[in-house]
């Protein structure tokens, strides 16, 4: 029986964790979702929270708060997002509490019957809530995607870096200046580990990054560089609070414009660049249609440069390939150190 149960677990760690194929195959720059700001309830447990929580009748708290973020959006004047978080009483976060970043804010026991006022208060207006007081946070918080129902990967990767994190910041004496806690999804499982990070930049200033591909072995790594030495680690970035569409229309265009990718042996195959789906946080999505979008991308790709006519088909996907690779990794690096 023992033997059976050890065989699940690295059946599932080969194709959900660490382990699986799929692995660094996808460049990660300019895959964060754009937004200025980000608002976590905290809601339960991610081992019991359903696939879709922003359209559950049996949460109605994320899915009265989804609702009414998306019905207001267009009088919410920073771009959004909402994400839910688990309660960790151990670092202060109870059911039904509200954290704001970059505000570094937090509002207590927000219920069903004070989510409207709470969006028009503090989202709409940009005012305290007048039915409880704010609490200012402090330190770094990370966030790691652990939304099991939703995506194994997510569900394997989660908690096992979660984990690390907490040894981690255990063994650094760390416990009051770094917090971690699972999130729901933030977008792009096949990039398990996800993590996103608030702590303070060089300048003083709340930045939020993104990360994907993370393992436990990035666990030390991302305390020590990152939340206490303030620099990214480029090769699992994947973006930033606060950078607009300038970068992803950048990124985007590369890619276009190489229309390959490279996998781990070097081969190279052709793909289209719209047939991504960027998915927001609490269920928004702006999914684009690849069947139909595909063609003009096709057309659009013309006649090649003369010095790589004369080459074979597979050396000019590749060529062009790790060209736009490097570009999209060095312009959305670029913006980053811009704003450090």
């Amino acid at each position: 029986m023992a033997g059976n149960w050890e065989d699940g677990i690295v059946s599932d760690d080969v194709k959900f964790g660490f382990q699986r194929p799929e692995m660094y195959e996808l460049k990660l720059a300019g895959t964060a979702t754009v937004y200025d700001r980000h608002v976590f309830l905290c809601y339960k447990s991610h081992e019991v929270w359903p696939s879709h929580l922003e359209s559950s009748d049996s949460d109605p708290l994320p899915k009265l708060f989804a609702a009414t973020l998306k019905a207001r959006r267009d009088d919410i004047k920073l771009r959004t997002i909402l994400t839910i978080c688990e309660v960790r009483e151990d670092i202060g976060l109870s059911d039904g509490d509200v954290l704001i970043f970059p505000d570094m804010i937090k509002y207590r026991n927000l219920k069903v019957s004070d989510v409207d006022a709470f969006v028009e208060d503090v989202l709409v207006s940009g005012k305290p809530w007048t039915s409880g007081p704010q609490e200012p946070i402090s330190g770094s918080y990370v966030f790691v995607c652990s939304h099991n129902n939703r995506d194994r990967r997510c569900g394997i990767c989660g908690p096992i870096l979660i984990e690390e994190f907490s040894k981690a910041i255990e063994s650094k004496d760390l416990k009051n200046e770094v917090h971690v806690a699972a999130c729901s999804h933030v977008g792009g499982h096949k990039y398990a580990g996800n993590v996103i990070i608030y702590s303070t930049d060089k300048e003083g200033k709340i930045a939020g990054h993104w990360y994907g591909y993370v393992t436990p072995d990035e666990v030390p790594i991302l305390l020590g560089e990152h939340i206490r030495g303030g620099k990214i680690l480029e090769r699992l970035w994947r973006g930033q609070m606060g950078l607009h569409t300038e970068i992803t229309d950048k990124v985007n265009e590369l890619s276009v414009l190489s229309g390959t990718t490279v996998d781990t042996k070097g081969n190279a195959s052709v793909e289209t660049a719209s047939q991504g789906c960027c998915q927001g946080a609490a269920g928004f999505s702006c999914c684009r249609d690849a069947n139909a979008e595909g063609k003009e991308v096709e057309k659009g790709q013309g006649r090649l440069p003369s010095c790589f006519r004369k080459w074979d088909k597979p050396e000019v996907y590749t060529a062009i390939g790790v060209v736009g690779a490097v570009a999209v990794v060095a312009v959305a690096y670029g913006f980053y150190k811009k704003s450090c």
